[in-house]
Parts: C-alpha cells; sequence; structure tokens
C-alpha cells in the first residue's frame, strides 16, 4: 500500500469514527428511522383515527404505522403483549436540552392525544421484562395490520404488530417539554 492510500484510509478511519448514529433512542435533532424500522413501515399508512372510523375496510387491507404511549399492558396471545395506546404524532423535530450536544435530543411526539388503539406486539426479552421494558408510560412505534375484532371493553380499534419500536420512560418527550428544551 502506498503513502497516499495509507492516508486515506487513516482519514477514513477516523471519519467513520467520528460519525454515530441516532441510537435505539433517536438521540438526533431530527427523528432518525432503523433500518429494520424504515422496512417494516414502508408502505404503510400513518394511522388516522377520523379515517379508520370513515373507512375500516379500507384500513383493514393494508399496513398502518401508529405512535403511542402506552398505557396499559397485559398479556396478549400467543405470548404477545396487549398494549393499550394513547395515540400521538410525531413532531417534525426532536427536543433537545442542549443545542450543541445531539445526546440531549429526544425523541418528541404530540402532547394531544388522538384516540385509543390496542396492540398486539410480540416483545424482544429486553423489552418484555426489566428496568426499560414496555410497560405504562413507554412510547412505541407499532405497524400492522388492523383486523375485524375490537376491544371489548372500550371497542377500539386492534393493531396486530408485526414490528414496534420502544423508548422507555424518560427516554422520550412530548411537545409540552417545549418549555423547558429547544427544538
Amino acid at each position: 500500500m502506498t503513502r497516499l492510500a495509507h492516508a486515506i484510509a487513516g482519514v477514513l478511519a477516523l471519519g467513520l469514527g467520528a460519525c454515530r448514529g441516532a441510537g435505539p433512542y433517536g438521540h438526533a435533532p431530527n427523528y432518525v428511522p432503523t433500518s429494520d424500522e424504515e422496512s417494516a413501515t414502508k408502505g404503510a399508512r400513518e394511522y388516522d383515527p377520523v379515517m379508520y372510523q370513515r373507512e375500516p375496510e379500507s384500513w383493514r387491507k393494508s399496513p398502518a404505522v401508529l405512535f403511542g404511549v402506552v398505557t396499559g399492558r397485559s398479556p396478549g396471545p400467543g405470548g404477545a403483549a396487549y398494549l393499550t395506546l394513547s395515540v400521538r404524532r410525531l413532531e417534525p423535530r426532536n427536543l433537545c436540552s442542549n443545542a450543541n450536544d445531539e445526546d440531549t435530543c429526544r425523541v418528541t411526539v404530540s402532547d394531544r392525544d388522538f384516540g385509543v388503539v390496542h396492540a398486539l406486539a410480540p416483545l424482544r426479552p429486553d423489552d418484555d421484562v426489566g428496568e426499560r421494558s414496555v410497560g405504562a408510560g413507554s412510547l412505541v412505534r407499532v405497524s400492522g395490520h388492523f383486523g375485524e375484532d375490537v376491544d371489548p371493553n372500550d371497542g377500539a380499534p386492534i393493531l396486530r404488530g408485526s414490528f414496534y419500536r420502544h423508548w422507555p420512560r424518560h427516554f422520550y418527550v412530548t411537545k409540552a417539554s417545549a418549555e423547558t428544551m429547544r427544538q
């Protein structure tokens, strides 16, 4: 290898070392989906509760995706978790405590609730049990298909999740935090 090639390789190695992703919890100024998330949500429609009420059959024919704050969790069929979700909208920019430090940025969703949806999600072991497990106060993004069944207690639709991404409590914020954080 020539000296020039060694120098180029060294510069590239330094540059790649300086680059880093947003990590599993999206510590970046803008929302950054994971590669698995991009694949799982490609072609899925963002859930719209008003349109779902008007055209439920249309919504059952194609995949849907949504963000929701977990308000309840119970065992579901086949070992899946049955989640009750307060539907939220993703904010265009994440809020950050310090504009010069991406590690202070948090995925940001609306503080307003857009209805209730239930989701069946097969949780990974680290999301099923432990300090950072999916539970009340967690944020999830779920992609899947709506079935014909509804929750027997509140009549809300049930999304059968084929993919989810999870942010434990305190690893995301709502737009209400804009008073103390910056965009």
